[in-house]
């Protein structure tokens, strides 16, 4: 059932999911189908966490423009996972992208993204020998989290494609767009993602954002998980070393375990303390990294016009060579452009919609004034407006209304440290998964280690900590 925001709720539970990002949510529905007691809490008036949309009125009519925050474009492993650990009816609903496109001084290349088509590019377009391509690729196929290779993703370009900057371009730009990555990253967060994206292309959900998490919505109460959203969680309660439930507003719920679907980092400071840990354990958490911020601006396309088709993801940029570090500046001339066509939600009146989105540090915008903050939004609306206007002429007079969100913005909708798009660096990973060893009972299943970002790989770990979670209630029914 869905509890009113003002509801005190008296039940106990199995489990308590203190954030509904697609990694609780995933968690939620596994351990509600599979017979436990859930409560699924959510601070924001929405479920989806940074998997989320809005809306806003059209200047003209009386339809609304619907925006998808998030950069759309996710791997063909979330078919399965969704027809595995939702339904067959959501998992039926992705479809595959047809073009990605890039548009940069150095090279022009569209692709399905599939890895069949990266070797012909690499091997056709960048005149990279066909047994290098294929050196290159196998080297991407063996990586593992058990080899505790040491090489970053700029030893691994150069290892196989020395002074190449266009190819590292080629085949990094995506992957910052996707979870943050730079080019000091351990290259087994680059292999793994990108393996996973180059499979079988990239793959959206068909009728919008808004459409798979009602329907996620209506499956979680179909297998009995019980929702409340606005309901910040303020303090995970520990006793004797072990969970013991969770106080929102003033009021705590009881519960044998707590999974938190929010930063690793919040949750060991904020929502716990630090008291409740050993000396070693706050140690490795200091020195996790978060990961960067993004931007992204919204163009809704006035009723009754039309826009041609020009790709559905296309990564644009001015700068004369590709840097990670320059993609996060606010002068960066990067941008990617991800468009949505009327058969995006096919079940409305045809609507277009352009999101830019470009990466970007909380630190250049939190000490902004309020005027430099306003100025610096325009700049980035206008950068936006300019640069689509290079691959659809005259579009301007067509965009019927447009704003831009910020890592403020992100920091403020999803609770995010820093606005952090894309969770921790890697070594958030072993925190994460190492969390219910420190305190009994109590599990984390955030965005860490840029492999377990994005849609897929946060889905993902929901499922593996939730094996985790119903490990721990199986033994203590055993006592």
């Amino acid at each position: 059932m869905i509890y009113s925001s003002k509801d005190k709720i008296s039940k106990s539970y199995d489990v308590i999911v203190v954030g509904a990002g697609l990694a609780g949510m995933t968690l939620a529905n596994k351990m509600g189908r599979d017979g436990r007691s859930v409560l699924l809490l959510e601070s924001h008036n929405k479920l989806g966490g940074f998997a989320t949309w809005f809306k806003r009125a059209q200047k003209e009519g009386n339809t609304q423009h619907i925006f998808d925050v998030s950069l759309h474009g996710f791997p063909v492993g979330m078919i399965k996972t969704c027809r595995k650990y939702w339904s067959r009816e959501i998992a039926e609903r992705i479809h595959q992208l047809k073009s990605v496109r890039y548009i940069n001084p150095q090279f022009e290349v569209e692709t399905d993204f599939t890895k069949e088509h990266f070797i012909k590019v690499l091997n056709e377009k960048f005149s990279v020998p066909i047994e290098t391509v294929d050196a290159f690729f196998n080297e991407l196929a063996h990586m593992n989290f058990y080899d505790n290779s040491q090489m970053t993703n700029g030893e691994l370009f150069e290892k196989f494609f020395p002074g190449r900057n266009d190819i590292t371009r080629f085949l990094l730009e995506p992957i910052v767009y996707a979870n943050g990555s730079n080019l000091e990253d351990p290259a087994i967060s680059y292999g793994i993602v990108f393996s996973n994206f180059m499979s079988k292309g990239v793959y959206i959900f068909q009728g919008g954002t808004d459409t798979m998490i009602t329907m996620m919505r209506d499956e979680l109460i179909k297998n009995g998980v019980d929702i409340q959203m606005q309901a910040q969680v303020s303090k995970i309660e520990i006793t004797d070393k072990k969970v013991s439930g969770v106080v929102v507003k003033g009021h705590t719920i009881k519960s044998k375990s707590v999974v938190s679907n929010s930063n690793i980092l919040s949750t060991i400071n904020k929502m716990v303390g630090p008291e409740h840990f050993s000396s070693d354990y706050i140690k490795k958490a200091q020195a996790v990294r978060l990961n960067t911020s993004s931007c992204q601006v919204y163009m809704g396309i006035k009723t009754g016009e039309s826009i041609p088709f020009v790709g559905d993801l296309v990564f644009t940029s001015e700068d004369s060579k590709f840097s990670t570090d320059l993609i996060l500046s606010p002068k960066v001339g990067s941008q990617t452009f991800s468009v949505y066509y009327p058969d995006t939600r096919p079940h409305l009146d045809p609507q277009y919609a352009i999101v830019s989105s470009s990466n970007a540090r909380y630190e250049d915008w939190i000490n902004l004034s309020e005027d430099e903050y306003e100025k610096q939004k325009q700049h980035l609306i206008e950068r936006a407006i300019t640069g689509l206007e290079k691959i659809i002429p005259g579009v301007r007079s067509k965009i019927d209304y447009v704003d831009a969100a910020t890592p403020l913005t992100v920091q403020r909708y999803t609770l995010h440290e820093r606005g952090a798009s894309f969770g921790t660096k890697f070594e958030g990973l072993d925190v994460s998964m190492n969390l219910h060893k420190e305190i009994d009972g109590l599990f984390h299943a955030g965005s860490v280690g840029i492999i377990m970002s994005g849609w897929l790989g946060a889905a993902n770990y929901g499922v593996i900590q939730a094996h985790e979670v119903d490990n721990y209630l199986s033994r203590l029914e055993k006592i």
